[in-house]
């Protein structure tokens, strides 16, 4: 047999060169202009373009648009390419089933070590993840040095309450650790794969530090945690999970003042930004990542502060299902003024909402997940909410926010606060801690629901 074994499908040491790690990495990414960034950035970006060209779905996507290699001769060219989004990836696998034709997987002998996952498919057919050994391996890298950047060492023992199965999610965090942290990593998964008083129950026994995962079902087993009298046998310093619109107080302070680091990545990308020691915004990787924030109706860039959906060019993925102008459909809006750490990288605010997930409430953009935010550092609420959107005869809709309180909320109050915030006026409901779980299946998903649309449209 003559195929690489993944070992000798990319070059490691090379790897390592091209996105240093730990000390190295602070000290490159200090002392770096945005001038010599932006080199960097336009020499990978011409590598994936070669790429790009032999993949049949860039040959589609580009050629509708009359572009031909020779218009795009650096990165600041990459406005005259087309975006595309999961709708169009969904489309390629509905065409070219099972894998679609994005991913240039190459056939037989020829064809290089290839990583598979799938999303979960809860709104519809799940949509094909695939990573070649390059692409993988420099994913994996991103995410661990993040958390040494934020304080992870080989003395922490991490627990990771992310998915497994098909899902990409607690496979990649798994391989990001156990290669490029050294701290001694414990897989327990979700509240499904291990339940959740065994989970507290490894805390207990193996002397776990640090957390990651999300941060909805964090907050839950320290509720878990104190029910079992078990706080002070635990003792947790950090915890890294996707805060964006959560409420970072409730979980540090439900952990015992434990420190949160928000990210931000999804998984057609990796991870795209992250909050440094001094958690002044998530800095964009950008030696790997190249992020756009194009206005949501019009595609255009947006003005500096303003709100624009990402979208993301994966520079280090040249190898399998390269990813060039990719629209997450998530929003956010870019940080402005100098940073805390002396990073040459730009920062993002972090997941506000998505765009594809927005309603529009009597003329009034309505993000759901933005509730998170107005409602945090709030001692009276758990900082769990479900929104329902319902119709009524007349045509008129309405959003009914149900938040769970510990008592002594006073819903007037909460009422014109989030009409205050989201500028329109919801129904406010209150009901117990724990009983929103069953409308955002807290317990059985990595991403609890949000928004329930009942409108019937």
């Amino acid at each position: 047999m003559t195929f690489p074994s993944l070992f000798e499908a990319f070059d490691a040491k090379q790897m390592l060169r091209d996105y240093p790690v730990g000390d190295e990495f602070v000290a490159r990414y200090t002392a770096m202009s945005r001038d010599e960034l932006h080199a960097v950035q336009d020499a990978q970006f011409l590598k994936l373009m070669r790429r790009g060209w032999e993949i049949p779905f860039y040959q589609r996507l580009w050629g509708a648009k009359g572009i031909e290699a020779g218009d795009i001769r650096g990165i600041e060219d990459i406005v005259k390419l087309p975006v595309y989004d999961k709708s169009d990836l969904m489309a390629s696998i509905g065409a070219y089933p099972p894998y679609g034709d994005f991913a240039g997987l190459g056939a037989g002998d020829d064809r290089p070590p290839v990583f598979f996952h799938t999303t979960s498919g809860t709104t519809g057919r799940p949509q094909a993840l695939l990573f070649g050994a390059k692409g993988r391996e420099v994913g994996n890298l991103l995410v661990g040095r993040m958390y040494r950047w934020q304080g992870l060492t080989a003395d922490d023992v991490v627990q990771s309450v992310y998915g497994h199965g098909m899902i990409n999610g607690g496979h990649y965090i798994r391989e990001a650790v156990t290669h490029f942290t050294n701290s001694i990593f414990l897989s327990a998964g979700t509240g499904i794969e291990t339940r959740s008083i065994n989970q507290i129950g490894l805390m207990r026994d193996f002397g776990v530090s640090v957390l990651v995962g999300f941060v909805d079902y964090i907050r839950k087993l320290a509720d878990v945690a104190a029910a079992e009298g078990l706080m002070d046998q635990i003792h947790i310093k950090m915890i890294c999970g996707h805060l964006g619109t959560e409420d970072r107080a409730s979980v540090e302070q439900a952990w015992g003042g434990a420190k949160a680091y928000d990210w931000y990545g999804v998984g057609d990308t990796g991870t795209i930004a992250g909050e440094g020691p001094e958690r002044d915004g998530l800095y964009v990787w950008e030696d790997a990542q190249y992020l756009e924030l194009l206005d949501v109706d019009s595609g255009a860039p947006v003005g500096a502060g303003e709100t624009g959906d990402m979208v993301v060019t994966c520079l280090y993925k040249d190898d399998i299902a390269p990813c060039i102008r990719f629209n997450t459909h998530d929003i956010t809006h870019e940080l402005s003024g100098a940073n805390q750490t002396g990073m040459v990288f730009k920062r993002i605010a972090g997941f506000k909402g998505r765009s594809d997930n927005m309603v529009k409430l009597r003329g009034i953009n309505v993000f759901p997940h933005a509730i998170g935010a107005l409602i945090e550092n709030r001692a009276d609420l758990t900082g769990e909410y479900v929104c329902h959107l319902s119709r009524d005869a007349a045509g008129r809709d309405d959003m009914r926010v149900t938040l769970e309180s510990r008592g002594g909320t006073d819903p007037g109050q909460l009422s014109a606060m989030l009409r205050q915030g989201l500028g329109v006026e919801v129904t406010v409901a209150l009901v117990g801690a724990g009983e929103t779980a069953a409308a955002t299946q807290i317990d059985v998903r990595q991403k609890p629901i949000r928004l329930i649309d009942e409108r019937g449209v």
